[in-house]
């Protein structure tokens, strides 16, 4: 008996509800951008205004808290696959490889866009409601694109980690690699490279929440550039998936 799509999709969002792991990863997504976000602004508030170069990008500054469980729900969400021999199970109920891991990335990034576009725009709007006079609001220029594309970028980070999970088959090496790349790596091979380093994830795709375009990329093309990164990344995972054993 063929599953059909619906159903496969289906049992991967019941896999993503029920495991902790992954649910709590995401729902952190949401509550870590929006609480970092209300206690600096709630702190600093209008002070920041006159030291911000690009007011836009300051207004996301919390995303960087956002991001890394983006990529902890990405690799929670596969990796849970190579405990236990779980994935014979789920290639016994979905014979096609292909389709279980279409689906599997489908709902991690269709999740993660969900829910980055939710948190992009409520923490946009809750920091701006502690500037008073020299808030930003939806209207300004960008402020959308930023809102959307900062959704989409935490969509494409939660890919990125899920292919390459899928590849290594464990959360925890992948994090070892992502989150030290973002935090340290990604700005010292920025300060060595030059213009190569906009070409990098994070750099490439926090492109689309500034206000004023900063180096070679422009906000939706350096959103391009990390959906190339994901793209490669999932390509890997779905290679990996295919040609290993369960």
């Amino acid at each position: 008996m063929t599953v059909s799509t619906t159903a496969v999709l289906h049992s991967e969002w019941i896999k993503v509800r029920s495991l902790r792991g992954s649910l709590g990863s995401l729902i952190a997504v949401f509550v870590a951008t929006v609480a970092v976000t209300t206690l600096v602004f709630a702190t600093v508030g209008q002070g920041e205004v006159e030291h911000g170069d690009d007011l836009l990008f300051g207004a996301f500054y919390a995303l960087n808290f956002g991001q890394i469980a983006a990529l902890a729900f990405g690799a929670t969400a596969v990796s849970c696959e190579f405990l236990n021999g779980a994935l014979r199970v789920s290639l016994a109920a979905v014979p096609d490889r292909t389709r279980f891991y279409a689906a599997k990335t489908a709902v991690v990034g269709g999740c993660a866009l969900v829910v980055g576009t939710v948190t992009t725009f409520t923490t946009f709007l809750a920091g701006q409601a502690f500037m008073g006079a020299d808030a930003l609001g939806l209207g300004d220029p960008g402020a959308v694109r930023a809102c959307v594309g900062g959704g989409v970028y935490l969509a494409f980070m939660a890919l990125l980690a899920a292919g390459l999970t899928a590849v290594l088959r464990s959360a925890v090496a992948v994090l070892s690699i992502l989150v030290p790349f973002l935090l340290i790596v990604s700005f010292v091979i920025g300060d060595m490279a030059g213009s190569a380093a906009d070409y990098l994830p994070d750099r490439a795709g926090q492109q689309v929440l500034r206000q004023q375009v900063e180096g070679s990329l422009g906000p939706w093309s350096g959103l391009a550039v990390t959906g190339l990164w994901a793209a490669a990344a999932v390509a890997a995972g779905w290679w990996a998936v295919r040609r290993r054993d369960a």
